[in-house]
């Protein structure tokens, strides 16, 4: 009887140790992965069909959404939609949905909420999509938003590029 017992304990090691080798590797996620996965969570556009565009400027950053189909209007709505809610936020300081994606301690994260009030966040419509764009003359909060910006191209990867 003792020899059936260790023969099952062998078995089932071989059937767990089959199971870990052959089952997708979930655990072993990079941040882009993450944030592909995760972006329905928080924006209501298609990922795929879209791109990010961070340019960081003198005065701090302007951030686009692209539809990659021009006509795609359902998408451009979505993108307008999302980013003229996002801007009205980020003007009050709610960083929320920036934290849910990458994380609450991203890079400049915390000092564009403190420092809001000392930034222009403003909001326009582009014939494919949006914009915001954020300025001030405060050096720290230039650099936040520039570190904020190079977080958010470095998570989204193919999903975004620097202009």
């Amino acid at each position: 009887m003792n020899e059936h017992l260790r023969g099952g304990f062998g078995l089932a090691k071989a059937v767990v140790i089959l199971l870990l080798v052959s089952a997708p590797t979930v655990f072993a996620q990079t941040s882009q992965e993450h944030v592909h996965q995760m972006a329905h969570s928080v924006m209501p556009f298609d990922m795929e069909k879209t791109v990010h565009i961070f340019q960081m400027t003198e005065s701090g950053g302007v951030q686009q959404v692209i539809a990659k189909d021009a006509h795609a209007d359902d998408q451009i709505a979505l993108i307008q939609q999302h980013l003229k809610h996002e801007a009205e936020r980020f003007q009050h300081g709610d960083f929320a949905d920036p934290a849910t994606l990458h994380g609450a301690d991203m890079p400049g994260l915390q000092d564009l909420r403190v420092g809001t009030s000392a930034i222009k966040i403003s909001y326009e419509a582009l014939p494919a999509g949006a914009e915001i764009t954020f300025e001030t003359t405060d050096l720290h909060l230039i650099t936040a938003i520039h570190r904020w910006f190079g977080a958010q191209l470095s998570e989204h990867g193919a999903d975004a590029k620097a202009k």
